[in-house]
C-alpha cells in the first residue's frame, strides 16, 4: 500500500517575497476595512501562509479622511490614552481625532486586529496611511487592491 503523504511547506523569512498594495478607503467602514488590511499585512490571503513569519504584503491605505462609520458610533465612540503621570487618562472622541490625524483612526483598528507579540510590531510597520489620495511610493510600483468582504 502506498501513502502519498502532503508535507506542509513551512516559510523562512528570507524566502518570502513582499509586494505592495493600494486600498482606497473612499465611503468604506472602518472595522471592515481594517479586517481586510490585517489579513494582507499579515499574509492570510497566500498560499505560503506561516504563523510565526512575517509572509504578508506593504499595504498603502489612501483616504483615511473618508473613512465611514454608522452615525450613533460617529458620537460615542472614544479613543483612550494613558499619559504615564498620575491623573494622566485622556480621552478623544472620534470626530476629533479623524480631523487632527485622520491615519491614525486606521492605524488603531488594524493594530488591533494583529498579534500582540514581537512579530505584530514588525508587521504593523508595514502599514502606511495617507489621509488624501497622494502617496510617495510610485517608486516601489504598488497595485490596487479591490476590498470583497465575505
Amino acid at each position: 500500500m502506498e501513502t502519498s503523504a502532503k508535507i506542509t511547506k513551512s516559510m523562512r523569512k528570507e524566502d518570502v517575497t513582499h509586494k505592495w498594495l493600494v486600498v482606497d478607503a473612499t465611503n468604506q467602514t472602518l472595522g471592515r476595512l481594517a479586517t481586510q488590511v490585517a489579513i494582507l499585512l499579515r499574509g492570510k490571503h497566500k498560499a505560503c501562509f506561516t504563523p510565526h513569519v512575517d509572509t504578508g504584503d506593504f499595504v498603502i491605505v489612501i483616504n483615511a479622511e473618508k473613512i465611514q462609520l454608522e452615525p450613533k458610533r460617529v458620537e460615542g465612540k472614544e479613543y483612550y490614552h494613558y499619559t504615564g503621570y498620575p491623573g494622566g487618562g485622556r480621552t478623544e472622541s472620534f470626530k476629533s481625532l479623524i480631523q487632527r490625524r485622520p491615519s491614525a483612526v486606521i492605524e488603531h483598528a488594524v493594530k488591533g486586529m494583529l498579534p500582540k507579540n514581537r512579530l505584530g510590531r514588525v508587521i504593523i510597520k508595514k502599514l502606511k496611511v495617507y489621509a488624501g489620495p497622494e502617496h510617495p511610493h510610485e517608486a516601489q510600483m504598488p497595485t490596487t487592491v479591490e476590498l470583497t468582504y465575505h
